[in-house]
């Protein structure tokens, strides 16, 4: 990014204000027709797609639920660029990857003689960008790696304890939250081109920024770190860029809502994704202004922060409809856009075939079943990261209501899902939040949900160990590792003679990530009862690794159930990491229950299915708007699931 770009110099597209106030008109609930198709835009913080999905309705002679098929349009690279004393997003960049996603879209649309019915956009949590009092986007939005919030933090704290924010929003504690971003930019604490040594945000399928980032200027040049005064320099240049952005903001919206806002010319913030911001009230689904008050009269500095916080609105409602200017560049007709489950966590749980109803939670936790004893692993640490949905009220298209539990649903029954990628999300669904000071101590988070309810979650590393070995080893062979041949070979590894903690600070960076692994193997068998020694093999550090973090998925889906009350009966494992066989069944091994694998494509499916109800197309058995058991019957019938019983495969390493 220029440093042209950092400033006031954009020139983005600014919706006409014609077209950005009114919602969409209701429109009669349609049944299932041959040809609906919906796009779902999903941001990554490595990358963004646009996928295609088409609604393909149940035979007349077959009772069950429409399934949908997914056809990628686009995918292009994103990445945080350091510039001007800070880490930013380059929003322009994703945006001319989204405008021509949706061409391809409309042409594959067109080619199969497809009705395009909406649009629906999901992203990371927490970042967000600045629009001037005419809907200007002020500079590209921050990247939440930048360690600009990394002292405000600490003094937001200071002043409101984390206990009295937990109280209200239900948020672990993390670094980045957006209302730790908002004190930073009040008070213009600007980067100095340095990042995060931990690639973790708040996403689903891709919630880790890999090494594929664009390097710094002073990186890209080789000339290693700036002088201090150069340094200090372009501090106090990102202060100033950053006090202007806040003193002229007249709006604050998250990614997805602004990529929402471009397309239709309203502004809103959808639930799932504002729950990250610190700022909502998790009970009551609305923003907190007693506790949003109360930050303004500590931190004067933000002005009237209320004022710059948009409208919000559940899943499903109906925003507006595509701007002409964007029909003729896309070939797409007058399309209406909806917001979806926003948060992309929030969309992949939203297509997790879950069996039951979200159970109500208790105060009595009842005995959860007891797994097979595995070696002892460390004192987990503080994970670093995560990332956040709920019942429309009435929008515009016909409203969802809220369903009653299912009759399979049990009060103190639960599946737990695991969002499996780079980073791991492990929770619950539930009905409530869980705001207890147990919950807080262990630093669950509380994140809405579609439909009314809360993903009660922790992260875990998720596969960034594996990711990083297997590319030094890449590197270092000067050819692609085969990831194939490696899970076969640690499959045949001996299972259970080494844990490693694999949420220590110590694999947070890149780089000499076996070396590391290694090292707290020797560690562990030197210090731990139990632990044995494990041969120098590229095979068995990755069974070491993929044994670890199956205990670790373990622990947190235990230690929810324990703090909802609530008894867990299966895990479910969606995101691309639900295609690792040998992660999938170790898991089911270390937690004693069985594992249901998919679908790999959670959130573009999640995204999906909000819309097709939305638009009247996706509907319940009896014609009515579907429940969200519906949906998951539909995201069931839409993938091929994979079972993995603890104890089935015993005996096999």
């Amino acid at each position: 990014m220029s440093g042209s770009q950092s400033g006031s110099g954009l020139a983005p597209v600014v919706p006409t204000p014609s077209a950005a106030g009114s919602p969409l008109p209701a429109a009669e609930p349609a049944p299932p027709a041959v040809g609906a198709a919906f796009v779902a835009v999903d941001l990554g913080a490595t990358s963004g797609r646009v996928m295609l999905g088409v609604l393909h309705p149940a035979e007349p002679a077959d009772a069950g639920p429409a399934r949908v098929e997914l056809v990628e349009c686009g995918r292009f690279l994103n990445g945080p660029a350091g510039d001007d004393g800070g880490l930013r997003w380059d929003f322009e960049a994703l945006w001319r990857g989204i405008v021509a996603g949706l061409r391809e879209a409309a042409s594959a649309a067109s080619v199969r003689g497809l009705e395009v019915r909406g649009i629906g956009v999901d992203s990371w949590a927490v970042d967000h960008g600045f629009l001037d009092d005419g809907g200007a986007l002020l500079a590209p939005p921050w990247c939440y790696r930048d360690p600009r919030t990394d002292t405000a933090r600490e003094r937001v704290y200071a002043r409101i304890p984390f206990a009295e924010h937990y109280a209200v929003n239900g948020l672990q504690d993390l670094p980045f939250t957006s209302v730790f971003q908002f004190v930073a930019s009040a008070a213009g604490t600007g980067g100095a081109c340095a990042s995060r040594s931990a690639p973790g945000a708040a996403g689903a399928e891709e919630n880790a920024v890999a090494a594929t980032e664009k390097p710094s200027r002073e990186q890209a040049a080789g000339v290693g770190e700036v002088a201090g005064a150069e340094k200090e320099a372009g501090a106090e240049k990102a202060r100033g860029v950053e006090e202007s952005e806040w003193s002229r903001a007249a709006q604050v919206l998250l990614v997805p809502d602004l990529v929402t806002y471009r397309l239709t010319g309203r502004r809103v913030a959808e639930v799932t994704n504002a729950s990250t911001t610190g700022l909502l009230d998790a009970r009551a689904r609305t923003w907190s202004d007693a506790h949003i008050a109360r930050l303004a009269t500590e931190f004067p500095e933000l002005g009237d922060l209320r004022a710059r916080l948009p409208e919000l609105v559940e899943p499903g409602t109906a925003v507006g409809r595509l701007l002409p200017e964007f029909r003729a560049v896309t070939g797409l007709a007058d399309v209406p856009v909806f917001a979806v489950a926003s948060h992309d966590t929030a969309s992949a749980v939203a297509a997790a075939p879950l069996p039951f109803s979200p159970p109500p939670t208790s105060s009595t936790p009842p005995t959860p079943p007891t797994p097979p004893t595995p070696p002892t692993p460390p004192t987990s640490s503080t994970p670093p990261t995560s990332s956040t949905p709920p019942t429309p009220p009435t929008p515009p298209t016909p409203p969802t209501p809220p369903t009653p539990p299912s009759p399979l649903a049990s009060p103190t029954e639960a599946a737990a899902y695991i969002s499996s990628g780079t980073w791991s999300l492990v929770g619950l669904e539930l009905e409530e939040p869980v705001l207890s000071p147990a919950g807080r101590d262990a630093n669950f988070t509380n994140e809405l949900g579609i439909d009314g309810t809360v993903r009660y979650l922790r992260n875990v590393m998720g596969l960034w160990i594996l990711n990083e070995c297997v590319r030094e080893w890449s590197d270092a062979d000067g050819e692609p590792v085969d990831l194939g041949e490696l899970l076969e070979a640690a499959a045949r590894e001996p299972g259970g003679r080494c844990l490693v903690e694999v949420d220590g600070e110590e694999f947070l960076a890149p780089g000499d990530m076996a070396g590391r692994v290694r090292a707290a193997i020797e560690r562990r068998r030197t210090s731990a009862a139990g632990s044995r020694a494990v041969p120098d093999t590229r095979p068995a550090t990755a069974r070491v690794i993929l044994d670890s973090l199956a205990a670790a998925y373990a622990r947190v889906v235990r230690q929810a159930g324990e703090l909802a009350g609530v008894r867990v009966t299966a895990i479910h494992v969606v995101g691309g990491g639900s295609r690792n066989d040998l992660l999938n069944r170790l898991t089911a091994e270390a937690a004693g229950l069985p594992v249901h694998a998919g679908p790999a494509e959670a959130t573009a499916l999640g995204n999906v299915l909000v819309q097709a109800r939305a638009a009247g197309v996706l509907t319940a058995p009896d014609g009515g708007p579907a429940s969200l058991p519906d949906l998951r019957a539909t995201a069931r019938r839409s993938i091929e699931l994979r079972t993995y019983q603890p104890g089935a495969n015993r005996g096999r390493g």
